[in-house]
């Protein structure tokens, strides 16, 4: 298959699994805390990616140690803490509206550490977004127009180390197949500490094998295995075939299915949140141009 090809198949097949990901949160939160949700997804995809790992040890890219613990922890362990959290104060669509901001940081992020080439239209739709953003978080939640800045904040720090992962992965660790690449992230540099803050939570001493748990643990296991092990494998590939920015832009299309998923759970959005989830794909389209570059 063809790079061009394949890089498409990919972006259309990572925009549903990752836009299904904000509704499995959400459901995952109804049985466990947000701590334990986040732990439990590190942890089930690290299990699973272990053998892989373990028979792949040898490629472990030592002289590299630096950037994988950087973009393993930015991009598959904080933001896995940060979305539950603020997913118990907004709704898993303005979760994966927010999410949609990620090649904007990529963008800045591109420029400011990896000297990546940046275009005017590129800065306009930033500004254009940005705008989308602020009234999201100040239109309410579609129910009771309560004002929700904080865990709109943590979406965006969520979302910003996604870009930083991203941007991360593209520029120090494309020598490094994907499949073994995320079988390293979580068996050996996430497992532990994932290990650790699940144990802090309690969910060893609390955790029984009743229907309530058992549910839980099915919605956090399809969220790991598809959401977390599987997603982050076609994300590194898609980053081998493509940019930086066209594999960000993932996160255009996965609002529609965090939308569509959302809606079908009893999710609203306020008429103000709705203009400002367009304003927010309008930037993102605008940024997608190509005309002159400005060098940074």
């Amino acid at each position: 298959m063809n790079a061009d090809k394949e890089k498409w198949i990919l972006l259309i097949v990572l925009s549903i699994i990752w836009g299904s990901s904000f509704i499995l949160i959400k459901k995952s939160l109804e049985h466990f805390s947000p701590y334990q949700v986040g732990a439990l997804r590190v942890l089930i995809a690290g299990i699973i990616l272990m053998p892989i790992a373990i028979s792949k040890y040898k490629l472990f890219p030592k002289k590299h140690l630096k950037w994988l613990l950087l973009a393993a922890f930015t991009g598959n362990f904080i933001p896995m803490f940060l979305f539950p959290i603020a997913e118990t104060e907004v709704s898993s669509s303005i979760a994966g509206i927010i999410n949609s901001m990620m090649p904007i940081f990529v963008i800045i992020v591109g420029a400011l550490v990896w000297k990546f080439q940046t275009t005017k239209p590129q800065i306009v739709g930033t500004l254009i977004s940005f705008t989308g953003v602020c009234l999201l978080a100040f239109g309410g939640d579609g129910e009771g127009g309560k004002f929700k800045l904080i865990p709109i904040l943590l979406l965006l720090l969520a979302t910003l180390c996604y870009a930083v992962s991203t941007t991360t992965v593209k520029s120090k660790l494309m020598e490094v197949s994907s499949t073994v690449l995320s079988a390293f992230v979580f068996a050996f540099v996430l497992f532990l500490p994932s290990l650790i803050a699940l144990i802090f939570t309690g969910f060893f001493s609390s955790f029984s094998f009743d229907e309530n748990n058992l549910t839980g643990l099915m919605f956090v296991s399809l969220l790991s295995i598809f959401g977390t092990g599987l997603a982050m494998m076609m994300n590194y590939r898609l980053l081998k075939v493509s940019s930086p920015l066209f594999a960000s832009t993932v996160t255009l299309l996965m609002p529609i299915v965090a939308i569509i998923w959302g809606f079908l759970d009893g999710d609203k959005l306020s008429a103000m949140q709705f203009v400002g989830a367009g304003i927010i794909i309008a930037g993102l389209i605008f940024l997608r141009a190509k005309p002159n570059v400005i060098k940074k």
